[in-house]
């Protein structure tokens, strides 16, 4: 493993910027897509339950349906790739029993040796407290995919721009959300920015480090 330097972290979160106009002729490739499918895959989520969908929109008839519930913002028309970060309305033992088949799946071992593990993810997202707000506590993990999303394009060279300028009711009707027992929550737009785009250029506007960084 060759992690890259901190210069070239830095740069590339530098060059990141929410892209105001995109170039819709330029495409980003199959290969860099399926990175960054691979990214969004690879995101962190609490217990690993990973209670999301990410509903990839590239059909423009599509988009241009979602448009006015985007507050006609162009960047849904003229990006390459648009994820809609969906999660599920509520927990259930069924999703839990598929992420413990999948872990024995991948690592080995049996579903009656995860059992007390299985239990206590039960009683903590199902049928406890967070239970009762599983929908607000997967939206949580959908925005730790979304920064995932967002910083691996940069590394890429590949402009993004998140959006929660949209309407979720007519997104999920839209999209048919409710049948599948999801609900959309953020959405972000990846691309390719213009050349003429005069955000791009515009310094970053952030609180000091002494702001924003307390050690304890």
């Amino acid at each position: 493993m060759n992690p890259i330097k901190g210069e070239e972290l830095l740069t590339q979160l530098n060059w990141r910027y929410a892209v105001k106009q995109f170039d819709p002729t330029r495409k980003i490739s199959p290969e860099d897509w399926a990175t960054l499918e691979n990214a969004l895959i690879l995101s962190a989520s609490s217990w690993g339950l990973q209670p999301w969908a990410f509903v990839v929109i590239t059909d423009q008839k599509t988009r241009e349906k979602l448009f006015p519930s985007t507050w006609n913002q162009r960047q849904i028309l003229d990006c390459s790739h648009y994820v809609v970060f969906t999660v599920k309305t509520k927990m259930t033992e069924e999703h839990i029993d598929r992420h413990i088949a999948r872990t024995v799946e991948v690592r080995g071992g049996t579903i009656e040796k995860l059992k007390a593990y299985r239990d206590v993810m039960v009683g903590d997202v199902v049928t406890g407290e967070r239970g009762a707000q599983s929908q607000e506590w997967a939206a949580r993990q959908a925005y730790l995919a979304l920064g995932n999303f967002m910083t691996s394009a940069a590394l890429l060279g590949i402009d993004t721009c998140p959006m929660e300028g949209f309407q979720p009711d007519q997104y999920d009707k839209i999209l048919d959300l409710p049948a599948k027992g999801l609900a959309s929550v953020v959405c972000c737009a990846a691309g390719y920015r213009v050349a003429d785009d005069k955000y791009a250029t515009r310094k970053k506007v952030r609180f000091s480090r002494e702001d924003v960084i307390h050690i304890v």
